[in-house]
């Protein structure tokens, strides 16, 4: 099992392009985004189906304990020969009606075993909830921020084929009047139609993420809201605190255990026929013409029944012995998702100290490109900087602006990421569990 961001468009993007995200939304805050999607999610609804499954498989287990009640009742022709008959053949309408309770006193363990292994079964499906519940709610931050991004883009790509549309016209007007070349005019034309085509790719993007986002939280975007990092206190001063806060905490690992324990009582419950069976039987009969005996034959009795198997072929042993191959097979499921939690908090921290470290780089580099851009704009005004000076610094403020947005939201979905792996997200964003994560302790 994977731990950390399913195809994550974002953190793609921050190794790909060194770092970019925006748009239009659904009226709703990260948190209220985050709630909606766990309460219509399949993948969050077919775990919580699941998890409900198996309080019934508890309550199969239990019944176990309690006395079996038996009612039988037949009528039919028999022939018998026999002492009793004289030896003659001798046909009579045969009835029978009993009824038998029949109490378990001791097999083995075996009911306890398989309590405690539906028990078991109950948590690990809870915490495989609660673990579907932080992954799917940490896809729908992506997709939330993902919205938000695209829209800041489509923002900036707005205001660069504006910048460009502007200089089409300065240039245009300059070259009728004979005072500018025509070279500069077919310059411009080119990154004028660039522009427009980069307007068109980032609408189209948009679009994409709102799409994403139908799909992931289950309802439009409109009018998303911007959210704050993290409060400082909710994440670890240190990678290795945060690995180990995500080996208490994060439910899959408490699932992979669980299974461990549900392993292990498996075993136990087929160890159990391998001990005699107590069984404590009271029973009533009223028969009627039985074994060519007219008349009849009722019955009351009080038994303490043992019944102990002596050979069954070796498959009971060989049952055993499967069983404990299961558990060491559970067992190293949980040490490698151990495993893996540990690399994808890792992986998770790097990229949060990352995005962090490298976006007041970022900021200057748009800040400085900001005002490259207004003083070429000024210089080329007054015949200072060519056309193509202009152009250049227009671009490099664009290309800046994006890697700032991205950055921004590259460090904020960072932050949640390494919450995810703590099992610690929904949490911090204030979401409630679902009710079918809680789970009562095993007695």
């Amino acid at each position: 099992m994977t731990f950390v961001p399913a195809p994550f468009k974002l953190s793609l993007i921050a190794v790909a392009l060194g770092l970019t995200l925006g748009a239009p939304a659904y009226g709703q805050s990260l948190q209220e985004a985050v709630e909606q999607t766990l309460q219509t999610n399949p993948d969050v609804l077919i775990d919580a189906s699941k998890r409900l499954s198996t309080d019934e498989a508890v309550k199969g287990a239990r019944g176990g304990y309690l006395p079996k009640v038996d009612l039988l009742l037949g009528t039919g022709r028999e022939r018998s020969n026999n002492s009793s008959t004289g030896g003659t053949d001798l046909t009579l309408t045969r009835r029978e009606a009993s009824l038998t309770l029949t109490q378990m006193l001791f097999d083995g363990f075996g009911v306890s075993s398989e309590v405690d292994r539906n028990q078991a079964r109950v948590e690990s499906a809870a915490h495989k909830l609660a673990g579907t519940s932080e992954q799917v709610g940490l896809q729908a931050i992506e997709a939330y921020l993902e919205v938000l991004r695209q829209r800041e883009l489509v923002e900036l790509t707005r205001a660069n084929l504006g910048a460009h549309d502007r200089t089409l016209d300065q240039v245009k007007i300059r070259a009728e009047s004979g005072v500018g070349r025509k070279a500069d005019f077919e310059q411009i034309q080119a990154r004028s139609g660039l522009a427009k085509a980069n307007f068109t790719a980032a609408e189209t993007n948009l679009r994409d993420a709102e799409t994403n986002f139908l799909r992931v939280v289950g309802v439009t975007p409109v009018d998303l809201s911007k959210p704050n990092q993290p409060e400082p206190g909710a994440l670890p001063k240190s990678m290795e605190e945060a690995v180990q806060l995500a080996f208490d905490n994060n439910p899959v690992l408490k699932s992979a255990m669980a299974d461990v324990a549900a392993a292990e009582a498996q075993n136990r419950a087929a160890k159990s026929f391998m001990y005699p069976r107590f069984d404590l039987e009271l029973g009533a009969a009223e028969n009627e013409n039985l074994d060519g005996v007219v008349g009849d034959n009722d019955e009351r009795y009080a038994m303490l029944r043992m019944r102990y198997n002596l050979f069954k072929g070796g498959s009971d042993k060989a049952r055993v012995d499967e069983t404990a191959q299961l558990t060491n097979e559970a067992r190293e499921i949980a040490r490698r998702t151990r495993q893996q939690l540990e690399q994808s908090t890792r992986l998770s921290w790097n990229a949060m100290v990352s995005a962090g470290e490298r976006l007041p780089s970022l900021k200057q580099h748009a800040d400085a490109s900001l005002a490259t851009r207004d003083a070429y704009t000024k210089q080329f005004s007054i015949g200072q900087r060519t056309l193509l000076d202009m152009l250049d610094s227009e671009n490099e403020h664009f290309t800046a602006s994006s890697n700032y947005v991205t950055g921004q939201y590259v460090e904020l979905f960072a932050h949640y990421r390494v919450l995810a792996d703590m099992g610690q997200l929904l949490g911090v964003l204030g979401v409630s569990p679902r009710a079918e994560t809680m789970v009562e302790a095993r007695q």
